[in-house]
């Protein structure tokens, strides 16, 4: 008599390509999910010359300016935290800046210089200890329709605040 042994039919095959399958599922669900996510914070980073030049085209979307404050502008209202400034056009290159005596100097110039085309803002929250006149603003926010930038961010520079702190550079 003849016996026949069978083997259990084995699962290996599919299971590999289950665990293939699944794996190759999460890596694209990850691989999208930083796609979209870098898409949705990515930002524009604007001077106020560039932002009057696009006009209409980008009001209401999230974007970055830097500007000099004007002192002088500087309205806070501590009942409402509502801080409105002005702020005025610096390049946006920082070999250009370089080329004009550094961040100061062009923060200073663009201050005292009325034909440099500026910008209301407005944010809503505590006044920052560093704003002030000739201070860097750089803001995210939206260009209202009604050509006022609503900061939801705000970070000052002060360059003039580190300058006495940092040894004369020499040039070789």
């Amino acid at each position: 008599m003849e016996q026949t042994i069978s083997k259990p039919i084995s699962n290996v095959p599919a299971n590999r390509l289950k665990f293939l399958i699944g794996g190759l599922l999460i890596v694209a669900a990850v691989v999208y999910l930083i796609i979209t996510s870098t898409q949705a914070s990515a930002q524009y980073f604007m001077t106020i010359e560039e932002l009057e030049q696009k006009g209409s085209q980008v009001i209401g979307r999230n974007l970055r300016v830097s500007g000099a404050v004007i002192g002088d502008s500087i309205q806070y209202d501590p009942q409402t935290l509502t801080l409105r400034f002005t702020v005025a056009h610096v390049p946006g290159d920082n070999k250009e800046i370089e080329a004009q005596g550094g961040l100061a100097a062009v923060l200073h110039a663009a201050v005292i210089d009325p034909s440099r085309p500026r910008l209301q803002v407005i944010y809503q929250g505590v006044k920052p200890d560093l704003l002030r006149d000739e201070a860097q603003a750089i803001m995210t926010g939206k260009l209202g329709e009604d050509g006022i930038f609503y900061a939801e961010e705000l970070l000052l520079k002060c360059p003039t605040k580190y300058e006495e702190a940092l040894p004369e550079q020499s040039e070789g």
